[in-house]
């Protein structure tokens, strides 16, 4: 009997010894650093891990991180389906620039993005003069720290979008205009229902990014405590203040969100997986 065609012809032993090494780096970078940060927040006990969270310091920075999550992932998911459906469904000049212009925030350093910010709204930036007729403040504000993390996320959503919605085609939104359906009564229908399991793992990503997002908020908050500090921000005083108890508290409620995060990925990938199954047995 011939051997499949898509088996590997690697001896057996190497396809372990490949595999066996992956789980080891995996477990010496991933989850041995997660399992010590859980051991360093929970050492104490339980109440000195609830008291460290209780704080009005760790509840303002946790709420600020939720409030910046809830208006981001929003704004992403809705800016990013429109933005793959423009790149996908129309050809026009500039869409080659538009797509790389799409994976600027990969590229630049959050760090970088959280400068461009103060050149703009900073005292001696662009829209200074501006700002100050209105009495209106970005930086050191929760203005400045959504717009950071706006660019850091924004391509998420539709960088999960565009294959999907190249793969499926258009045929099936042209059948829909073509029996009388309406722009609204088409994406609705036909387009959403197509896309919603990509739609939500781009969320997923997008939600998980800004709850971690560091540096580029790092450079707008002006780090003031109960006021502009997010989680991962306050995570940061508290080791720099030698606090290490309180800080690793913090740190296993992030690591906490980012566990949650990747138990719904999985099951996510399943069902975009089983999605993208259907697609190829319609078409």
């Amino acid at each position: 009997m011939s051997r499949r065609h898509d088996e590997l012809d690697e001896p057996a032993w190497l396809r372990w010894s490949l595999i066996a090494l992956a789980m080891l780096v995996m477990a010496a970078l991933v989850v041995l650093p997660l399992l010590m940060v859980l051991g360093a927040a929970f050492a104490k006990g339980v109440g000195v891990w609830f008291a460290a969270l209780n704080e009005p310091d760790a509840r303002a920075a946790l709420k600020l991180t939720l409030f910046t999550v809830a208006i981001v992932v929003p704004v992403n998911a809705v800016f990013g389906m429109l933005m793959a459906w423009a790149v996908t469904r129309f050809e026009f000049r500039g869409k080659q620039l538009l797509l790389s212009l799409i994976d600027l925030p990969f590229a630049v350093s959050p760090v970088v993005a959280g400068l461009c910010l103060v050149l703009l709204f900073g005292s001696q930036g662009w829209f200074a003069e501006l700002l100050q007729r209105y009495d209106m403040k970005i930086l050191f504000a929760r203005p400045g720290i959504v717009l950071a993390t706006l660019f850091i996320t924004f391509p998420f959503v539709v960088r999960e979008l565009i294959p999907l919605m190249q793969q499926q085609g258009a045929d099936e939104e042209l059948a829909a205009r073509s029996l009388g359906a309406g722009a609204w009564t088409m994406f609705t229908r036909v387009t959403l229902p197509n896309i919603k399991w990509g739609l939500l793992y781009g969320v997923l990503l997008c939600a998980a990014r800004a709850m971690g997002e560091f540096g580029a908020v790092s450079v707008v908050s002006g780090h003031i405590r109960g006021l502009t500090n997010t989680l991962p921000l306050h995570i940061e005083i508290l080791y720099n203040e030698f606090d290490s108890t309180a800080a690793f508290a913090a740190a296993s409620l992030l690591a906490g969100l980012a566990l949650i995060t990747l138990i719904l990925k999985f099951w996510l990938e399943a069902r975009h997986g089983d999605a993208l199954a259907q697609s190829h047995r319609r078409h």
